[in-house]
């Protein structure tokens, strides 16, 4: 039986659905998903594995005009992946009107030899309004394939897997550089650190724009319990307050939702202290960038 493995990068708009999309085809929780704009910093990978195949999925932060130093950090990032895998997945948003604006995006990575273009969220409108648009995408001819997809429906996710599949060059089971039992190469302590910022995200919906960050700094484990401490990092000193809430109920809530989904990756019980921090302008500001974890060469976050 032959076996393949490569790099299959993601990309797209902000809220197209990339890590909605990464998890659908994990089938595990790799990556943080809100209704937020940028709620992907890092790139994120998603391990696929099966008997004749291993592909790497990497979600990468979504492509927008950059106002921060952060955002320039997150389009390189995203722009330097999409050059470097085996094949690229352009993602764009099926349930609103598709024009010039996404062709255009499109095309930006027409040198890609290995080019799939994904609709997602088709869940959310119909054949008849998605038609039009998809015989018109069609006419792109250096696209490998265009494939409608729902994450939250789960349609069409073995399609794209199988189209993926066709474009990765064939090798041994024995170089693929992950074991079959991992499905991400982020680290708990990571993992961790997104779950809180994904709390904080939900719940703050519109009264935080983008300005959080979560630094983890202590981690102490046992068969049994966890004791994680974390920072959530905001810009203002009106936005610590908000993230705080009335006699600390938000700060509360974000940390028991958090926790339920770290006890649930970990196994164990789990005691998650939280602190709120005000770090001035700190998406603007390069030592704090790196301070807190997150890098213009290599985006890790802490």
């Amino acid at each position: 039986m032959s076996f393949k493995f490569g790099y299959v990068g993601i990309v797209g708009a902000p809220n197209v659905g990339k890590s909605s999309l990464l998890n659908a085809i994990i089938r595990e929780k790799v990556a943080i998903v809100s209704p937020k704009p940028q709620t992907t910093r890092d790139a994120i990978i998603g391990i696929y594995n099966n008997d004749n195949c291993q592909i790497v999925f990497v979600d990468t932060p979504g492509i927008h005009k950059s106002k921060d130093s952060l955002g320039e950090s997150m389009n390189k990032y995203s722009f330097s992946t999409a050059s470097d895998v085996d094949v690229l997945i352009v993602m764009i948003d099926g349930s609103k009107k598709i024009g010039e604006d996404e062709i255009k995006f499109i095309k930006r990575f027409e040198k890609n030899d290995n080019l799939i273009l994904v609709v997602s969220k088709t869940d959310l409108t119909n054949f008849e309004k998605l038609y039009p648009s998809l015989a018109k995408l069609n006419e792109l001819s250096f696209l490998k394939d265009i494939i409608p997809i729902s994450s939250h429906k789960n349609r069409n996710i073995d399609v794209l897997i199988d189209s993926v599949l066709k474009l990765l060059p064939e090798g041994k089971r024995e170089d693929a550089p992950f074991d079959t039992d991992m499905y991400t190469d982020k680290s708990v302590r990571f993992m961790a650190g997104e779950m809180i910022r994904e709390k904080a995200l939900y719940n703050l919906q519109d009264e935080i724009p983008h300005g959080v960050a979560v630094v983890v700094y202590e981690w102490e484990e046992d068969d049994n319990k966890a004791l994680i401490s974390a920072d959530i990092i905001c810009d203002k000193n009106g936005h610590k307050s908000i993230i705080i809430g009335e006699k600390g109920k938000m700060l509360k809530k974000i940390g028991t939702e958090a926790r339920i989904d770290i006890e649930k990756m970990l196994g164990k019980r789990v005691n998650l202290n939280l602190f709120v921090k005000v770090r001035n302008n700190w998406k603007n500001n390069i030592a704090i960038l790196q301070e807190i974890g997150y890098n213009n060469t290599d985006m890790n976050n802490c």
